[in-house]
């Protein structure tokens, strides 16, 4: 089945946007071979300074757990001007995942949106940005930026094709993250299956009476089941 955004993209006959959707094709092969979270975001980092006009600096901020944090930043840089913008509780890249919105800023000298993270942003030498939302349906995963230190580094073509590869990332990353979660829950299946068997072996009982015995050591030590499971798989293993 064909991606819905590359197929979009590649209905465009402009030979840039043909270009930027072969970009995309390409990463989302790249992807399927190898569907890890970690490098899928640096996969779309790299990509994104790679295509996009302007782009000198890239990172993805994740939202986990009701907070925000930088992954995969291109350079140190990223991460500096990302957590300036954390710690003020203000910036494009805030405002983007907290208003849904896109934002584009072509000199920080002369920005009075955010009156204390723009005046930092162009001490630190970044005068242009691009922060777009990544999200699905209405789940927001973060935002993704761009950093330059050029003034009025990105026009509004660039905003257009930082859009679609916006949209393409935040598909990506999210098929990403439900594979993780799946390899996750099926490690955890097998290490309580391990630790089933070992009581089963070690009290002579059936494998209700032994996943019962596992639940109530998960509630008397207020740990999760497979956390349970595996202390008793690596006590068996080190007796």
């Amino acid at each position: 089945m064909v991606d819905p955004v590359v197929e979009g993209v590649m209905a465009v006959t402009d030979g840039s946007f043909r270009g930027l959707a072969e970009t995309l094709s390409g990463v989302a092969r790249t992807l399927q071979a190898e569907p890890d979270v970690e490098a899928t975001l640096l996969a779309i980092v790299k990509a994104a300074v790679d295509y996009i006009a302007g782009a000198e600096h890239a990172g993805v901020s994740l939202v986990e757990n009701g907070k925000v944090h930088t992954v995969a930043p291109s350079s140190g840089i990223v991460e500096t001007i990302d957590q300036l913008q954390y710690d003020l509780q203000e910036g494009p890249c805030v405002d983007a995942i907290a208003e849904h919105q896109t934002y584009r800023v072509g000199n920080f000298v002369d920005e009075a949106r955010w009156p204390r993270f723009g005046p930092a942003a162009a001490d630190h030498g970044i005068h242009s940005l691009l922060s777009y939302r990544l999200f699905v349906t209405d789940r927001t995963l973060g935002a993704l930026n761009l950093y330059s230190s050029r003034v009025n580094a990105f026009d509004q073509r660039t905003e257009e094709d930082g859009h679609l590869f916006a949209a393409h990332a935040a598909i990506a990353l999210v098929g990403a993250q439900r594979e993780a979660q799946l390899s996750i829950a099926i490690e955890n299946r097998d290490i309580i299956s391990t630790a089933k068997g070992i009581l089963m072996e070690r009290h002579g009982i059936d494998a209700a009476r032994a996943f019962r015995m596992l639940v109530e050591a998960s509630q008397a030590a207020n740990m999760k089941l497979h956390q349970v499971a595996a202390w008793l798989v690596d006590e068996r293993t080190q007796a």
